[in-house]
């Protein structure tokens, strides 16, 4: 019999990820957006590096707190959906054992075939069976609001360090040009990275998140020209 071959799949990585890219992704467009409009607002060094900090934390913690309650709310549907679901094969199991053949018929297996396998998985585990062919809950896509929650936090501060990191090199009246250039940069090899870990196209992934932080700079630089006021 041939050795089976390890196979590693993209989509394995689809939890953290997407926590991770969205988290560095706002806490590099967010700081820097912040640093440039209070910059171009004629703030100091010390108003813009406050500024960037507090941005930092709050952000840190928003993206923690927001990730925390939409993911709980997932997990809280889905704990609902796999309780419904194991009282339902308490009090009807010949109906779930049909329910379950049919998911199998209609992805094109043969009746006696589909029959056969729903009873086997049913006997094996009726409510792992169910929640997968039924529910579409399954381990990589099971919600897990305390890992996505530490993801976004940590990778949001990782994400907001450079930019501020800039302000301390850039020339005073320069801050604002030095920081849009280098988050720019960051921006580029966040997305092309990103794109990597998903499997995707580098250039389309660096462009797409390129783009939409350049636009986010634009819009603050705009802002704080217009108050002229730092705050």
């Amino acid at each position: 019999m041939r050795a089976l071959h390890a196979e590693n799949h993209n989509v394995s990585r689809i939890g953290w990820l997407r926590a991770a890219v969205l988290g560095a992704n706002d806490g590099i467009v967010s700081t820097a957006s912040l640093i440039v409009g209070v910059a171009a607002a004629a703030g100091s060094t010390p108003q813009v590096l406050l500024a960037g900090t507090a941005g930092l934390v709050a952000g840190a913690m928003s993206m923690a707190a927001g990730e925390y309650v939409s993911v709980s709310s997932q997990a809280d549907t889905e704990q609902a959906d796999l309780a419904r679901e194991r009282q339902e094969l308490v009090d009807q199991p010949d109906q779930e054992l049909r329910e379950l053949t049919a998911t199998f018929t209609a992805r094109g297996v043969s009746d006696e075939v589909a029959s056969e396998v729903a009873k086997q998985l049913t006997a094996h585990d009726a409510i792992g069976a169910h929640a997968r062919e039924e529910l579409g809950i399954t381990d990589l896509a099971t919600a897990r609001p305390l890992l996505a929650a530490f993801t976004s936090a940590l990778t949001f501060a990782i994400g907001a360090m450079p930019p501020l990191i800039i302000v301390f090199v850039a020339p005073a009246d320069q801050i604002g040009t030095y920081v849009s250039v280098a988050t720019i940069i960051f921006l580029a090899v966040l997305g092309a990275f990103g794109a990597k870990a998903g499997g995707a196209n580098l250039f389309r992934g660096a462009i797409r998140v390129t783009f939409w932080g350049g636009a986010a700079m634009a819009a603050t630089a705009v802002v704080g020209k217009l108050f002229n006021v730092a705050i």
